[in-house]
């Protein structure tokens, strides 16, 4: 063998070194290597929510600390209401001082309506009355054309008879002034239901605003850090905790074109954490990318740097999670292994596998 062929078969005996030891890299890097099972490397995420405050103010008490595992509806934090309390109690107010101002109305309206009443028997009386003086008046006046009757008794029935019409007309005026006082006192008892009305809906916008002062966990979860501190002031918006929700846990991963492809949304998947390597962790994929990437700087290696990848999740079942909420942490590395070849079974090393 001469020196040039000598130096062919090394250099192919380094390229195939360099392979075979990029391959041991890559399986260490990303578990166990299966046929027909695509893998990658990744950490559990949990997705994050900032509970906010509503409005500004004091910070009077923070009730969880950090690493604190909440349920929904759960108390994390209170801002200080006693401003809002002292304007609730004056609404409060306000509302009684409304509602016997409806009862006083009422009792006037139901005054009105017994004087319509008085003036309207009023009324009848004076009709009647005149009715009467009339029908004297005709009797008189025909007795006397025969000299029976005289003229002063003519005169006095006449008389008699205008002022029984008169006082028709006064009766209809009394009964008007009855109609009108009616209407006055209903037009009151409504101005004074309205000021209720608005008094109550006082009382609702503040309550609403006490109750947003409670801040509370929108759903379970772990508190991952405070935000802010007791006797602090927060602004409109400004956050106070931050969550995670470990009821939507899922790990990110990459995976190259050829592999990638082969995925699809709601392919099993199955997760092995580095701090428990003897649970599997079954999942469903819940993202793969349509955009190509490069893969993250953490692979170490330039060729892999600069070959396009794709990024996947996959995700944990939530019944799975409450299930074992106590055991759910954010942040732990692990491998995600999916099938790239649907035909196959789950290897012996990939069934799932749970804490007890």
């Amino acid at each position: 063998m001469n020196s040039k062929t000598s130096g062919w078969a090394l250099t192919a005996l380094a390229g195939v070194a360099a392979v075979g030891g990029f391959l041991w890299w890559q399986s260490q890097a990303t578990g166990a290597v299966f046929p027909g099972i695509a893998s990658g490397n990744g950490r559990i995420e949990a997705v994050e929510i900032d509970v906010a405050a509503k409005a500004a103010g004091r910070l009077s008490e923070v009730l969880v600390s950090e690493g604190d595992l909440v349920s929904a509806d759960q108390p994390l934090a209170k801002i200080d209401s006693r401003q809002l309390e002292a304007g609730l109690h004056q609404a409060q107010a306000e509302k009684k001082r409304a509602e016997l101002a409806v009862d006083t109305a009422k009792i006037v309206v139901k005054q009105a309506e017994a004087e319509k009443r008085a003036a309207d028997a009023a009324l009848e009386q004076a009709r009647a009355t005149a009715d009467a003086a009339w029908k004297q008046y005709e009797r008189t006046e025909a007795l006397a054309k025969s000299s029976t009757a005289s003229a002063a008794s003519l005169d006095a029935d006449r008389a008699a008879a205008l002022g029984a019409r008169a006082a028709i007309a006064a009766a209809e005026a009394q009964q008007a002034a009855a109609e009108a006082a009616i209407n006055s006192a209903q037009s009151a008892v409504l101005n004074a239901q309205a000021a209720v009305e608005v008094a109550q809906a006082a009382i609702e916008v503040i309550e609403v605003q006490l109750a947003d002062n409670t801040l509370t966990a929108p759903r379970d979860g772990r508190v991952q850090y405070l935000v802010a501190r007791a006797g602090e002031i927060v602004a409109s918006g400004g956050r106070v905790v931050n969550l995670a929700d470990l009821g939507d846990v899922s790990m990110a991963f990459f995976l190259p074109t050829a592999q990638a492809g082969r995925v699809a949304i709601g392919d099993d998947a199955r997760i092995v954490l580095d701090a428990a390597p003897d649970w599997v962790i079954p999942a469903k994929i819940s993202y793969v990318a349509d955009v190509a990437q490069f893969t993250p700087k953490t692979v170490e290696t330039e060729i892999e740097r600069e070959k396009l990848m794709f990024r996947i999740k996959a995700r944990i079942d939530p019944d799975l999670l409450r299930a074992h909420i106590d055991r759910v942490k954010t942040g732990l590395p692990g491998v995600a292994y999916v099938r790239t070849d649907p035909g196959i079974d789950w290897p012996e090393a990939l069934e799932v596998r749970l804490p007890q």
